[in-house]
């Protein structure tokens, strides 16, 4: 007796195992699928990319003069394009993410589709190209997060109700963190993002799907583009003893600027949305487009485009000094890129903007090579902190792309200082602003659908 029922006791855990190692194919399926998804429109996206911002140089260096037309069209274009397809594909996307985590609950699920969707990808992809064209300082990080978003979402929203259950705000979560690590090559930086930026749910819910869909995303984009560094090897060795002095002082002035310029963006937003009349967005656009073709034209060719290459001539070149002018033209051409209405993220120029201020400061305080280079990093953690307000993701980014691992704690030390300093400016970050914004607009969608209702940001009186 005692071995039969012995026997029988090993077929039901056997059974049991069974259904679990099923159970758990089954529910990490989708995450796989999404991933290589992800991965493979990641790699497509970054390829065009940088095909048309190569054509917008070709342009700039042969036929200069002809951006006065191209880039004023490019930003109407781009404008139109998302107005007419899909408002929710407007800006970076990272903003639009976290509205739809917000959302993801029984009750008010089916509103992320407006934001999260195939529809959302091509008129993302295509806007934002559309702007790259005419030279705008947008960046293609947190569209691609976006993107991403959207595969996760489209993959879960169409398994069969026969299907496990999956956790519709894992899978966004998951996603977005998939998007980055794939934009950038950065794992790292994605499970910090997904961590710091994203998640109000404990880790350990979904640790697992969260890292093997990181690990197929990325995996993806290496199989396709190769075990690449997005930036390269930058020499930060030898270090002198009072370079901690410029980390702090970089740290300062980068959180303050970032924060600055997001509240700034956010007024001229509000003040964009009482406009009544088609006009005078167009004339706003045409006014932009022009300024940027000029500032590429008469003051400096890395005045426009996305601002990589500002980081790498900074970095690797003899050239490590930027004018002065060069990131308060940079910051002027983000403002009026991003408020254009048009898609495009703030991540790599966020990014070279810090860099520039890194350069032009390390020049005037006639720094070695090697501690400028420090400082250049410092400069790129600290702008993007005061942007988003995480300072973690901002220095494991920085970390990841230059594979840097010895001023890991100057970067850190850079985005904490400023985290810290941006709050004298804002309270809260320029993403929470747009994700406020997003919820209202599209609450306000469903609840009066006559007419398309304008932009709507966050208009919290203690911040403005």
């Amino acid at each position: 007796m005692i071995a039969i029922f012995r026997n029988k006791l090993k077929r039901i855990v056997a059974n049991l195992k069974s259904e679990r190692v099923k159970l758990n194919f089954m529910q990490g399926l989708p995450y796989w699928t999404a991933s290589l998804l992800a991965g493979l429109l990641a790699v497509l996206y970054a390829k065009l990319f940088a095909w048309v911002e190569e054509a917008n140089i070709f342009f700039l260096h042969t036929y200069k003069w002809s951006l006065l037309v191209i880039t004023p069209v490019c930003f109407i274009l781009g404008w139109w394009t998302i107005k007419r397809f899909s408002p929710f594909a407007r800006g970076s996307g990272i903003p639009q993410i976290m509205a739809s985590i917000e959302l993801a609950t029984p009750k008010e699920h089916n509103k992320i589709d407006r934001m999260l969707s195939v529809r959302v990808i091509v008129v993302k992809i295509i806007s934002s190209l559309i702007m790259v064209f005419g030279g705008a300082i947008i960046g293609r990080e947190g569209p691609t997060i976006q993107i991403a978003g959207s595969v996760f979402r489209t993959v879960n929203k169409y398994l069969p109700s026969w299907w496990p259950r999956i956790s519709k705000k894992n899978m966004i979560i998951t996603g977005a963190a998939a998007g980055l690590a794939a934009a950038f090559n950065t794992p790292l930086g994605g499970i910090v993002f997904a961590v710091e930026e994203l998640s109000k749910t404990h880790i350990s819910y979904f640790k697992t799907a969260l890292f093997t869909a990181i690990i197929v995303a990325g995996l993806t984009a290496q199989a396709l583009l190769g075990p690449y560094l997005y930036l390269g090897y930058p020499d930060v060795t030898h270090l002198s003893s009072i370079v901690f002095v410029w980390v702090i002082l970089l740290a300062i002035i980068g959180g303050l600027f970032g924060s600055g310029v997001s509240k700034l963006m956010l007024y001229i937003m509000n003040w964009k949305s009482r406009f009544t009349k088609k006009y005078q967005n167009i004339f706003y656009l045409i006014i932009g487009g022009v300024l940027i073709a000029l500032a590429g034209i008469f003051i400096h060719s890395d005045a426009i485009g996305s601002g990589k290459s500002v980081m790498t001539g900074t970095l690797f070149t003899p050239n490590k000094y930027v004018p002065w002018y060069l990131p308060f033209v940079r910051i002027a051409g983000l403002i009026t890129s991003f408020t254009a209405g048009a898609a495009g993220g703030v991540f790599a120029p966020s990014l070279s903007i810090g860099a520039s201020f890194g350069s032009w400061i390390a020049g005037l305080l006639h720094l070695s090579l090697t501690d400028t280079n420090l400082v250049i990093l410092v400069g790129m953690v600290s702008f993007l902190t005061g942007v988003t307000r995480s300072p973690f993701t901002s220095a494991i980014l920085v970390l990841e792309m230059t594979d840097r691992h010895n001023v890991i704690f100057y970067l850190m030390l850079a985005g904490l200082l400023a985290n810290l300093v941006s709050l004298l400016i804002d309270r809260h970050s320029f993403y929470d602003h747009l994700k406020v914004g997003y919820l209202k607009e599209i609450n306000h969608v469903d609840t009066s659908a006559e007419k398309p209702v304008p932009e709507i940001i966050s208009t919290d009186k203690d911040n403005f």
